[in-house]
Order: C-alpha cells, then structure tokens, then sequence
C-alpha cells in the first residue's frame, strides 16, 4: 500500500492539494471525509523498499460515449485491455499523466475512467495528472475531491507518494481547457521548491502532462528549478501521444506513449511498466495498437549522482 504520511508536511495538506486514489480505499467509494482520514492507521510503503514496479499511462482520451473512437482508435475498448494486462500482474501501483478525458473533459467522461480504474485502485494506488483536455472542476466532482484556499497550491490537484525506494510527485499542468499549452504557474513552482528542499534526499521522479518543450510555458522554471537538485532523477509526461527518452542535465525525461491513439502511425500506443531503485528506472514498453515494432522495449536508465 501506499504512503503519503511520511513528509515533512501534514495528511491534512497533502489530501486538500489532490487526493491520490490509494489502495487503502478497500472499496468502490473514491472519497472519504476527511476526519476519516485523518484518524486512519499510518499507511504501509508502496512495494519492495529495494524496487516498486508501476505502470505508466497517459492520454486515455476516455469520452463520454464509450464508442467515440478517432482515426479508428476506440479509448475506451484501449483503456479497458490495459487494465485487463495490468489486473492479469498487479504492479505495485498505477500513474496516468493527463488528458484522461476526450478533449474538454465531462463528468461522464470521468465516470467511465473511474468504472475502468476502480478494480485496480481498490488494490493498489491510482494517481491521475491532469492535461490540457481535462477540466478540474468536472474531474473532481466524479472522483469526490475537494479543495480549499488553504490547500497545497490553490486550483491545482497535487500527489505526493512514497513508493518503496523512491518518492512520486504528481503535478498539475492544465492551464486552459482544449488548447494544447499548459503552465504549472508560480505557485505550484513555489510548493514543488519547498518539498524538495525540505525533504529526504530519496530518489523522486516528477509527473506531469505537458511534454516538455514550448507548450509547457514554464518549461524553463521548472527546469532552472529541478537541475541543481540531485534527488531529482527523472520526469516523465505525455502530452505529444509519442514514445521517447531524451535528457537535461543529467535528469532522464520519459515521454511515454498514449493509450487512446496516437497522432502518427509511427508512433505506438500502449503503457510503459517501469521498476524503480535507488539507482535505475527500468521501463518496458506494451503495445496495444498503433507501431508494434518495439513491443516489449526495454531501457535501463542510470540515474544521476
């Protein structure tokens, strides 16, 4: 199971700032009331404190009709077969990095997504980033969040998790509703500072949407940021519907592929199974549809010292 207690900051701030659908939530509800929480047990790591396995998604595109398809991809019948692989080998939890929704985000867009995720996260943490085609307010009425002023960064939806050997921050970079830039603003930069300074020096892997390029418009920030801080291992996005490894200073950047469809007939579609140590991420590539050739790609990445 997942643990989001052991930080230097409060349950109480971690849960308003975004909620992470974790595997203590043994049973089909998405939300709990928040004294409820604050009264649980403290909750076990994530997996082997030597590895964590996890599987990658991003990009579902999953719509409100469970047929609406595009250049012949079906979202829903692809998200539904993931699932189906990822159920058949539980890893030890599970990380969508944005546009769960088809292009401006319904609430029973998100319905569908949780029916599919619900079998998973009541066994094992579920994150969700959220991209450009998602809009906030519907996402957080289907999954019962909830935020106040005095979350952890306002109007945005944040997780951190321990996970065995290394710590999972999920950020949040939806700027407008349906247009393809994104931005993690200032405030967002201003927290994400602050955790990495304050806490252990544990490998940390950062999530988010936007590929980063010039669609994120704070690329730069968050890059001036993350450089001089060594913990920092690794980011890994979507956005772009590609499959790619590239590098910053030394911080490896993962562009994992879509699992609704893709944009290129080169590119696949799929989800990336990734095992995680203090050392080195390992990243697996599962096909779907879309380019095939490289089912079953594997990459081991070193991480900086």
């Amino acid at each position: 199971m997942s643990d989001i207690t052991r930080t230097p900051w409060s349950r109480r701030q971690l849960l308003r700032g975004g909620l992470a659908l974790t595997a203590w939530m043994l049973r089909p509800s998405w939300a709990r009331a928040e004294e409820e929480i604050e009264l649980a047990e403290p909750i076990a790591p994530v997996g082997d404190p030597e590895c964590t396995r996890w599987a990658l998604l991003s990009d579902t595109h999953i719509a409100a009709d469970p047929e609406n398809h595009y250049r012949g991809f079906y979202p829903y019948r692809n998200l539904q077969e993931v699932t189906a692989q990822i159920g058949d080998d539980l890893p030890d939890g599970l990380v969508i990095t944005g546009d769960l929704a088809r292009l401006k985000g319904q609430t029973q867009a998100y319905e569908n997504l949780k029916a599919l995720l619900t079998p998973i996260a009541e066994q094992r943490p579920v994150h969700l980033a959220l991209g450009n085609h998602d809009k906030r307010d519907d996402f957080f009425e289907s999954f019962g969040i909830s935020y106040d002023d005095d979350g952890v960064v306002k109007n945005k939806h944040v997780v951190t998790a321990e996970a065995g050997p290394v710590r999972l921050i999920v950020l949040d970079s939806l700027l407008t509703v349906n247009w393809w830039t994104g931005k993690l603003g200032e405030l967002q930069r201003s927290w994400l500072g602050t955790v990495l300074q304050t806490c252990d020096d544990k490998p940390t892997i950062l999530f988010l949407h936007h590929t980063l390029n010039s669609q994120l418009l704070d690329m730069h920030r968050l890059l001036d940021l993350i450089k001089p801080i060594a913990k920092i291992k690794a980011v890994v996005y979507g956005h772009s519907h590609k499959y790619n490894y590239s590098e910053f200073a030394g911080i490896h950047l993962i562009n994992v592929p879509a699992t609704g469809f893709n944009q290129w007939g080169c590119h696949p579609v799929g989800w990336v199974e990734a095992r995680f140590t203090r050392e080195t991420g390992e990243f697996k590539l599962h096909t779907i549809g879309g380019n095939r050739k490289l089912e079953g790609h594997t990459r081991t990445l070193t991480w900086r010292t």
